[in-house]
């Protein structure tokens, strides 16, 4: 699979997509206008980035958006897209600058070292 090239835009979109399952693009346009307060057109050209991009699919009738890609392939993309251009492709000193940003609770420093042991 190509690259995911997806804009803030979009993503808040798919957001509501993938909570959604197939949506008709109408129903989308309406959650737009309320939560972001983007016309109609605005949002129609989103959708449309989307389905060039081969993100979404539009299916007849009524304009029914079915994600391409999971939520999932979207957060790995955008992971290593941050991880190479801010931290020069190393996945240590992005764990590193996280870990040593945040505060864990002892549950998610458990299930952390759970994760990293499971890795050898």
């Amino acid at each position: 699979m190509d690259k995911i090239k997806i804009g803030d835009g979009e993503i808040k979109l798919m957001e509501y997509i993938w909570d959604k399952g197939p949506v008709k693009a109408s129903e989308i346009v309406a959650m737009a206008k309320k939560e972001f307060d983007w016309s109609r057109n605005t949002t129609y050209t989103m959708l449309k980035r989307l389905v060039d991009k081969n993100i979404l699919e539009r299916q007849e009738p009524n304009f029914v958006c079915i994600p391409l890609v999971t939520r999932e392939q979207v957060q790995l993309e955008e992971t290593n897209s941050l991880i190479d251009k801010v931290f020069k492709g190393s996945r240590k000193l992005f764990l590193i600058s996280f870990l040593n940003q945040e505060k864990l609770t002892k549950e998610e420093i458990e299930e952390i070292k759970k994760i990293i042991s499971n890795q050898k």
